[in-house]
């Protein structure tokens, strides 16, 4: 027990012979469900009771690391040969369920036109609503066009009724100053000519003093 090799190849020996038990027990009685489960469990119990006592004598010497791998490994072959033995026999009890298949590919058949017959609905609602999209946004395109033709239009009459006002305005006034400057002249040719009659009666009268 210096390096643990003796103990190794015995583990590994006993879980050779405990998976072959396995299957051979578990070909054998495979119709058997529960029960040959546990006569399989029942029958390997001695061995792997027998490798746990190597390990604990194992784990006291240098090689104990080895021996918990060597142990490690039986275990899964162990728990392999047992899950195999379990699977055949739940796999022969289950044969018979394959009953529901027939029903579930029915099932899927009746289920499948009333899909596409939903996609199909679904589709044609999306391109109905699409469509009605687009003529709500065309139909609000056309509504803005025509409002800023209106107000464009708007815009324009109001300058040209604007331009119109002041064009007449500046008319007015300058009439009224062409009217006022008519009229300053009229005043002061009326009396520039009060001031030469007057003048010149001033001159007749003095005239007329001298000759007295």
């Amino acid at each position: 027990m210096s390096n643990g090799n003796g103990v190794t190849a015995a583990l590994s020996s006993a879980a050779g012979s405990v998976s072959d038990k396995a299957h051979e027990i578990g070909d054998a009685i495979a119709h058997r469900a529960e029960a040959a489960v546990k006569a399989a469990k029942k029958k390997a119990a001695p061995v792997i009771k027998k490798a746990k006592a190597q390990v604990k004598k194992a784990e006291k010497s240098d090689a104990g690391k080895a021996v918990k791998k060597a142990v490690k490994g039986a275990k899964k072959k162990v728990d392999a040969a047992v899950k195999a033995v379990e699977a055949k026999v739940g796999g022969k009890k289950a044969a018979p369920k394959k009953k529901a298949a027939p029903k579930k590919k029915a099932a899927a058949k009746k289920a499948a036109p009333k899909k596409k017959a939903a996609s199909k609905k679904t589709t044609a609602k999306r391109k109905v609503a699409g469509k009605k999209v687009a003529v709500k946004k065309k139909a609000a395109a056309k509504k803005t066009t025509a409002k800023r033709k209106v107000a464009g239009k708007k815009v324009a009459v109001k300058k040209k009724a604007a331009a119109k006002k002041t064009t007449a305005k500046r008319k007015v006034a300058a009439k009224k100053v062409a009217v006022k400057k008519k009229a300053v002249a009229k005043k002061t040719t009326a009396k520039r000519k009060v001031a030469a009659k007057k003048a010149a009666r001033k001159k007749t009268a003095r005239k007329v003093a001298r000759k007295r």
